[in-house]
This record gives structure tokens, sequence and C-alpha cells, in this order.
């Protein structure tokens, strides 16, 4: 490394955000600029390591000690080159991903690790800045035509590969934006669109041709795509939440947190929304402690609710690490969002007995009891706590507990098979019919977008190999022990 005492010199930092109090009136980013020496200064701190296992932290395999030290040398050419090598979109992930990464670093062990996100992020928009990001259409085409499903990362990543192989690739979407998750699942202020449009009008401009409006099964004929492409790739996601079927399900006020969010994306897009679903001057519970509910409290605060209270069946995680998640695995800690530093109450251990409402069928409150977990013959087990028992004003409840799966009609119509758990059944993404792949959550569940991305590459790879008999397409160097599997 260009400094290779820059860990023991300089202090991780990252940019401060803008007020608590002031960002809630808005959906836009919340990071303030921060100056590049600072950044370099940051890229810095990368150790000489000898084993960085920060590469086999990261699911796409980021080659990261090299950019570090390509941003340390203020070679942005250079560290774009590398970061653009294994990831397709660092502009996202620089924003949205947890950073298994930096749980992996070395420096971690005993120091704050390395901003690696932060300083993905910066090589990105370093990169459109001083133009190294622009159309590249491929010189030569195959003939081959590949349908991709879905717009989400790992569509949009599959089709990026496709596309620069050569073959003709056309993105089906059925929404009236591309995008998928990135467009409609990840609030504003943590993603905002006009870094999702920017790359799109890129990949149009290479070639890839992309359908709005459009779902197959539906308003598509599977059989037309059959007929017509030469391969095809699910990409769909894992889109089927899960439910909570107690008592009081039905009233009005209990609605799926994608759902919600979904709304608020497509106003702040400007799209029309009716019947939106709003947390204005309501009581608002999220049921789900992962960051779907996160999302949720950050868009309830913008919305002006009269309270939020986020859920969580587990019990509180730890500060640190424990025995079973030492470095350089993901760790099991507690983790604060932006959304939690904006107001609102969390409680762990709580579960959710009944919705009650009103005689016109609008919910009022929720029914809650805290809970213990014992271990009963090796497993796991919850117990309510006597005497905890409690109702809580409740007029908008969230169900961000997760996704279950992929919709059924889109695969039964492709005649792909499926899982016990209703995820796509693929071996090296290839499923059962001849010509049709599938690549993130709607072959693996629900997962990271950083996941999708890596999925939507390989998945690239295979069928490239498929129509070509070969490929040269790069692979994942899965040589070193691989930590993001464990995460």
């Amino acid at each position: 490394m260009a400094q290779q005492d820059g860990f023991l010199k300089f202090d991780r930092e990252l940019p401060d955000s803008r007020s608590p109090r002031k960002r809630v009136e808005d959906f836009k980013e919340i990071y303030q600029p921060f100056p590049e020496v600072k950044t370099k200064k940051q890229a810095a701190r990368c150790m000489d390591c000898g084993i960085p296992f920060c590469h086999s932290g990261c699911p796409l395999g980021n080659i990261i000690p090299e950019f570090n030290d390509a941003v340390y040398r203020e070679n942005w050419e250079e560290a774009a080159d590398i970061l653009y090598s294994t990831n397709n979109f660092p502009e996202f992930t620089g924003r949205i991903c947890p950073a298994p990464c930096e749980a992996s670093c070395v420096l971690g062990i005993n120091k704050p690790a390395v901003a690696i996100e932060h300083i993905e992020k910066t090589i990105a928009e370093k990169a459109y800045e001083l133009g190294y990001i622009k159309a590249d259409p491929p010189k030569d085409r195959t003939g081959k035509k590949v349908a991709v499903i879905g717009s989400g990362p790992a569509g949009l990543a599959a089709a990026d590969q496709l596309n620069k192989a050569g073959h003709w690739v056309t993105v089906f979407e059925r929404e009236s934006r591309i995008g998928g998750l990135l467009r409609y699942g990840i609030p504003d202020f943590k993603l905002e669109k006009q870094y999702v449009e920017r790359r799109i009008n890129i990949m149009d401009e290479e070639g890839v041709r992309f359908k709005v409006n459009a779902e197959v099964g539906k308003n598509i004929n599977p059989d037309m795509l059959k007929d017509d492409f030469d391969s095809i790739v699910i990409c769909t996601g894992s889109t089927v939440p899960r439910d909570l079927p107690i008592p009081g399900r039905k009233l009005k006020g209990i609605q799926y947190a994608m759902d919600f969010l979904t709304m608020q994306n497509k106003e702040v897009a400007g799209d029309e929304v009716k019947d939106k679903i709003s947390a204005e001057g309501k009581n608002v519970v999220v049921i789900g402690g992962g960051d779907t509910g996160s999302d949720c409290i950050g868009t309830s605060h913008r919305q002006h609710a009269s309270s939020v209270l986020q859920l969580e069946l587990m019990p509180k995680p730890p500060q640190n690490r424990g025995e079973a998640d030492p470095w350089p695995l993901w760790p099991m800690t507690l983790r604060t969002s932006s959304s939690h530093e904006e107001g609102g109450e969390r409680k762990w251990g709580v579960l959710t007995k009944e919705f009650k409402g009103n005689e016109k069928g609008e919910l009022t409150h929720i029914t809650l009891v805290d809970i213990e977990w014992v271990n009963q013959g090796g497993r796991q087990s919850m117990q309510e706590i006597q005497g905890t028992e409690r109702d809580v004003p409740c007029e908008l409840a969230l169900l961000a507990i997760g996704f279950t799966h992929p919709e059924n009609h889109l695969l039964d119509s492709l005649g792909v098979h499926k899982t016990q758990t209703g995820t796509v059944e693929a071996n090296d993404y290839k499923t059962n019919v001849d010509n049709i792949f599938t690549a993130g959550d709607a072959r693996r569940g629900q997962s990271l977008v950083v996941w999708a991305i890596s999925e939507g590459r390989e998945a690239a790879r295979e069928v490239d190999h498929y129509l070509m008999g070969k490929t040269e397409l790069p692979a994942k160097d899965d040589s070193f022990f691989n930590v993001a599997d464990l995460a």
C-alpha cells in the first residue's frame, strides 16, 4: 500500500448527515459532501494485511485493497477500472449495501474497519464526474437474443453482462419504470432515483432494450418469449410477502411494508398514486426489525406520523461480537439506521397477538406481549411473560416480516420447477427448462442487493456459455475462503 502506516495515523471518518429534524421534511439523500482529501486519508487506512479477508467478505469479490491504493494515489481512472471489473453498479452498493466487506476487514479486529463502502461510492461518482463511465456498446453482436424478466439489481446485472457479451438483451418490467427493488423498494433518502436512471440511460445507449408495463404471464405471453428468444433469465425477486394471520388481520389499516414503500416512491417520482397508504397523524407500528422495517420508519417520519414503534420478535442484539460470530463472520450485533436516529421507539422480544378495531372495521389498537426465548431439547422456543400483555394505540400496522418466494403464476406459465420453499429450482442458475435460467432472490430467496448483482453476473456467464459453447465473461474468484457465503 502507498501509505503502510495510514491505519495508525488516521481514524475512521464518514460524511456527516443532515440534521434529523431537517431531513425528515424531504426525501433527499441525507449525507453531506465529503472532501476528497478526507477520502484519500480513509483509503490510506487500508493495511498491507497479507490476506485481504475483505475480498471474501464481499459477495462480488471486489478487489478492495487495490482500489483503495489507487484512491490514495488519486488515480481515479485506475480505481474505477478495478471497481467496475467486479461490480456493475457501485453507485448503488456504495449507498445501500450493509458492507459485509467491512465486517471482514482485518483492521476491524481491534480498530474501526476501513470505510470501504464510502470509498466505493466516491470512486463511482468520480468516475461519472470525470467521464470514465459512458456508453460503450459491444463492437460485435452474436445475433442471439435473451429475455430478462425483472429489472431489479439481478436483472440489470444479468442484462448488462449479457449485452457486453454481444447478445441482444430485452428486459421486461411489469411496473411503469425500470429498476425493480432499486426503484420501488428503497426510499429516495437512501438512494435517489436519479442515480438509477443515469445507469439505465447508459445501458439503453449500449443497446439493452427495456419494456415496461410488461408482465410475463399476464399481458406478455410466455410462449412468445420461448419462441422469440434464445434464452430467458428469471430475475423477478422474491415478492410474495410473509403474512401475519392473527385475529383482526382483515381490519383496515394493516398493510404490507412494500406496498407502503412503493406508493411513496411512486409519489416522489411524480407518478399518480391512488388510495395512498399514509402514516400522517397516525400511530404507526412497524412489525419487523430488518432493513425494510427501518425504511418504513424513515418514510413514516417524513409522512408526519404521530408516533412510530418498531417491534422485533427476537431479543435485543448485543453491542459486540460473541462466540457464535467471531471475526471475520458477519456480526450479529445491534444496528442503528439513519431512520432510527430520526425518532420513534424500538422494542425487542415482543409478540404481536391481535389487531383490534372499531365498529367501522378500522384498526385502533394492537395487542402485544413480551416473550423470552428458552432452550427446549436443544431448540429455541418462545414463551410469553405473564403480566406483560397490553394494548397500544395503532391506526397503521406495517408488516415488514420478509418475503417467501416469487409469484407462482409466472413460474407456472414458464414450466419451471420450484423448491419446497417456492423459489426457482436451479442447478448453476439453470432451471429444468433447457434455455431458462434464474438469478437473485427468485433463486436464493430474500437477500441483499449486492448478492443480487453477484447472482446476475454469474447467471449471465452460464447463459453466455449455453448460447456460445464458451464464455469470456469474468467469473467471481472463489479460490479463497468465502466469508460472504456464511453471512
